[in-house]
């Protein structure tokens, strides 16, 4: 039987664990991130850092996700304009690569298995603002498209400024690639709805999922419809 005293021990054990590893990772380095050395600095043996995590894929998941949560609790979030809300996400995104280089960097080029849980948070974040530029008529191309434009550039511009020396640095690039991509995925008056095509598909594809009168498999039709209408090429 496990008790509460079990549980609050448990737990005590692995936020020392999640420290002394974010510790090491900012004062030496991700290579020093080492399993042993961890163990070490924790005070506990290296099974109890494979009984808690899994392995070390696991333990740097749970530090971005501590680092991360501590990052973001302290940064004000956008509300109302949906474009000044990614915006405002963009800016901490970038901030928080900037400011945690050897943590975002082991996040950013993790190998080809399933992405880190801060990664799936922070595309779920992400999906959720693309989201509201949709509803509101601002997306000239459709919602994945958009999120995968805003992600990569987001990490490139991030990798790119983390490959340079601090004081050689470009301060205005991250607002630069952001106003780029802005001008890819969105109508040309933002402040006013456009009523062009695509705006107007992808703003009916986010009131899709509530359409009253239609079965399961005929949204999916329509939808399918509305995916391929926004990403072949039309014939002028």
């Amino acid at each position: 039987m496990v008790t509460t005293q079990d549980t609050a021990s448990r737990d005590d054990i692995r936020s020392g664990i999640v420290a002394a590893a974010t510790q090491l990772l900012r004062a030496k380095g991700a290579n020093a991130v080492t399993t042993r050395a961890v163990a070490q600095a924790a005070g506990v043996q290296a099974p109890t850092i494979y009984r808690l995590f899994g392995d070390k894929d696991g333990l740097i998941d749970a530090v971005a996700e501590h680092v991360m949560a501590t990052y973001v609790s302290g940064k004000s979030v956008a509300a109302g304009d949906p474009v000044a809300d990614l915006r405002a996400g963009w800016r901490t995104h970038v901030d928080f690569g900037l400011a945690n280089p050897e943590l975002y960097a082991l996040i950013a080029t993790r190998g080809s298995g399933a992405p880190s849980p801060a990664t799936v948070a922070g595309l779920d974040v992400l999906r959720r603002r693309v989201r509201r530029l949709a509803a509101a008529g601002l997306l000239r191309v459709d919602e994945q498209r958009a999120l995968l434009m805003i992600h990569s550039a987001g990490n490139g511009t991030i990798l790119t400024l983390l490959g340079v020396p601090p004081e050689q640095r470009d301060p205005g690039l991250s607002e630069a690639m952001l106003d780029a991509v802005l001008t890819s995925i969105l109508a040309t008056t933002p402040a006013t709805p456009d009523t062009a095509t695509n705006a107007v598909a992808v703003t009916f594809a986010t009131v899709l999922p509530d359409l009253p009168g239609l079965t399961d498999a005929e949204r999916a039709l329509m939808a399918e419809w509305l995916h391929r209408s926004l990403t072949r090429p039309q014939d002028r």
